[in-house]
């Protein structure tokens, strides 16, 4: 990487990330971030047009050479809110299954949990982000990030929290999205960096929820709650421990290609 530009860092606009890049450009001052869709990140940091970015957990499996470089990430250890399934019939009957276009980690843990608990793969059709459960047919459908926090309206036979039948069901936490560099880069400093973004936002919840609440049409207790609540911001132990099984359960399913080194799940100087 050249010296004389800003190392290019990618994040995700959904409220779950404010805590982690909260005074951004003060405490990164050698970094320029970007903002956009989960699976696009993915995309400009395969292609090299981002150096380091806050990708889905599914996407730092594509390629081995992927290095995480910081222990703040998205991660839950319960009930996560923003990322659920509406369906329309039992769990055990979906033959039918609308996905939302912003994340393939939820896509993945979706169809993950459907195979391990009911042997099903059901069909899968796209709901672009402008649409509603009401633009679709579908037995069930996924929705995340904000738009999911607001349950829309209709009747369901269940309603799932993701985080929550994962972390029920896999005894371990789930981690949606961290840090991840691809090789030869120069990250000047930036891991740090991040961590301490990470620690100012933390401290700064409340801040954040009265600045994001009324545009999100959340009351500021409700925004509070989420990010103070449903979300964990630490990849430790047992956050490692639930990636590792996320990936082994994805390769079974061909959403992870092999040869992904399960040791990789380390940070360096860790």
């Amino acid at each position: 990487m050249s010296s004389d530009r800003p190392i290019r860092v990618g994040a995700v606009s959904y409220l779950n990330t404010k805590p982690l890049i909260h005074d951004f450009e003060r405490l990164v001052p050698q970094a320029r971030l970007v903002l956009d869709y989960p699976s696009r990140l993915a995309t400009a940091l395969a292609t090299g047009d981002l150096d380091v970015a806050l990708i889905p957990s599914i996407e730092f499996f594509q390629d081995p050479s992927y290095t995480i470089v910081s222990n703040a990430c998205i991660a839950c250890r319960g009930p996560v809110l923003s990322v659920k399934l509406f369906s329309r019939v039992p769990p055990a009957e979906i033959r039918t299954l609308a996905l939302d276009e912003g994340s393939r980690t939820s896509v993945a843990l979706t169809r993950i949990l459907l195979k391990q608990r009911f042997d099903i793969e059901p069909k899968l059709e796209r709901l672009d982000v402008d649409k509603t459960l009401a633009d679709t047919k579908a037995d069930a459908v996924l929705l995340i990030g904000d738009r999911a926090i607001h349950s829309p309206g209709g009747k369901f036979a269940e309603v799932w929290d993701l985080g929550d039948e994962w972390c029920r069901w896999a005894e371990r936490p789930f981690v949606f999205a961290m840090w991840t560099a691809r090789a030869g880069v120069d990250l000047c400093g930036i891991e740090t960096a991040l961590e301490q973004c990470r620690d100012a936002g933390l401290a700064a919840l409340p801040e954040i929820a009265r600045r994001e609440a009324p545009l999100l049409g959340l009351t500021q207790p409700e925004c509070l709650a989420y990010l103070r609540d449903n979300l964990y911001f630490y990849l430790g132990p047992q956050e490692r421990s639930g990636l590792a099984m996320f990936h082994r359960l994805a390769q079974q399913m061909n959403l992870a290609p092999p040869g992904v080194d399960v040791g990789s799940f380390h940070l360096e100087g860790a």
